[in-house]
């Protein structure tokens, strides 16, 4: 095997890992840009429980799943998701989640990248840094002109 197909096959390999784990894991709906209401029908979807605190000009909306995953929707006074981010055993369903913001997503993950269980994505108007093992998955997902003045990517847990 030369040096070139090992490294195509490991691509290929996390790629279908990646497709795998949002093809069976439960699904979580918070569109980035999308309304409040969407949180609503992740709590229900998610089968989870909703816990709310608000901060200065933004209130976060986290999920519990039964599975120990947790799911931060983070929403502007305006009441549009802002920022995502998760934490746990299972990924969500990144292609509802980044909603319009999926392409992009897939087409850096589809790009060759040095470090193989770690994604980041630095694009004006998206950033993402996904990363994890079987069951400690972990990352988040932000619009940054949606963000609210003040909040910085280090806020959100």
């Amino acid at each position: 095997m030369t040096p070139l197909s090992g490294r195509l096959t490991q691509l290929f390999g996390a790629m279908l890992a990646v497709a795998a784990m949002q093809a069976w894991s439960p699904v979580a709906h918070a569109t980035l840009g999308a309304d409040i209401t969407s949180v609503e029908s992740d709590r229900q979807q998610m089968k989870g429980q909703l816990r709310v605190t608000s901060a200065a000009g933004y209130a976060v909306h986290e999920i519990q799943t039964p599975t120990g995953t947790v799911v931060r929707e983070y929403i502007t006074a305006a009441g549009r998701v802002f920022a995502v981010s998760w934490r746990g055993p299972m990924m969500p369903d990144l292609r509802q989640t980044l909603g319009d913001s999926f392409q992009q997503y897939e087409d850096a993950a589809r790009a060759p990248h040095a470090l193989r269980r770690q994604l980041n994505i630095d694009h004006a108007d998206l950033v993402v840094r996904s990363g994890g093992r079987m069951r400690a998955y972990s990352g988040y997902a932000y619009l940054p002109a949606l963000m609210p003045q003040g909040f910085t990517a280090d806020d959100i847990k």
